[in-house]
């Protein structure tokens, strides 16, 4: 007897543009399939895989779903409607731009975020961008005998994961903090999950300020404390294994 095969289960979703990236994309609206549980940052990167010409607008967008602004993360059901919304008539500059993308980005996603969050009055932005690298880093506990397995081999790519609310509540968290403690409050962090490969970052960091010690320290501080305390996981993977890295998070800022 013949075995049936299931179909792949997939939704329909809407996109709607407007002002430039309807002039580029030449079109109002876009329909899309989807694979079902795909979420906003889904539907973006299939939208850029149709309309390439519409990605250099990523760090200045916003996103709604069904007429209610939306996380990148939020997840999308059959016959949503998604709004790509730019930057506003009137509107100021964003003061921040926290997110985990699975889409990659390059090292120019440092001049798009500075771009979007510098006002005349900022004379420093600072930037910092993370990149896999071909050696290996601390296991983390119970990894030992793993990591001496793959000792002396390189690194072939990054594998991260992250319990996305906690994760970008903690981004918030050190976002405040950076506000209070330097006055600074035009900041992005963007991290990516899933793969990514050896030479390409993973991690993009931008402090705007008017002068460049806050720039500096604002910067500094938002990846050592993102580093510290985001619930994101990074394997090592080798071409026979992998390695889980790191340490028990904290759950604040230090003392002192």
């Amino acid at each position: 007897m013949a075995r049936l095969i299931e179909p792949a289960v997939s939704l329909m979703i809407r996109v709607r543009l407007f002002a430039i990236q309807r002039e580029l994309a030449g079109t109002r609206e876009v329909p899309l399939e989807l694979a079902e549980g795909a979420d906003v940052e889904a539907a973006w990167a299939a939208l850029v895989a149709r309309h390439p010409v519409l990605a250099p607008g990523r760090a200045s967008l916003r996103f709604a779903r069904n007429g209610d602004y939306a996380d990148p993360t939020t997840t999308l059901a059959d016959g949503d409607e998604v709004a790509m919304i730019p930057p506003v008539s009137g509107g100021s500059a964003p003061t921040r731009i926290l997110e985990l993308r699975e889409v990659p980005f390059t090292t120019s996603i440092l001049a798009e975020l500075a771009d979007a969050l510098a006002v005349p009055e900022d004379g420093a932005v600072v930037g910092f961008l993370g990149r896999t690298r071909s050696t290996p880093g601390t296991p983390a506990p119970g990894q030992e005998a793993e990591a001496a397995r793959h000792a002396g081999r390189s690194v072939d790519s990054l594998e991260y994961e992250a319990l996305d609310t906690l994760a970008l509540r903690t981004l918030t968290d050190i976002a405040d903090e950076i506000a209070f403690r330097f006055g600074v409050d035009r900041l992005a962090i963007l991290h990516r999950i899933g793969e990514v490969p050896l030479g390409e970052p993973s991690i993009a960091v931008v402090a705007v300020a008017p002068h460049r010690d806050a720039a500096f320290d604002a910067a500094r501080y938002a990846i050592d404390e993102t580093k510290a305390r985001a619930p994101i996981w990074k394997a090592e993977r080798f071409a026979d294994g992998h390695v889980w890295i790191g340490h028990q998070a904290r759950t604040g800022p230090e003392e002192g």
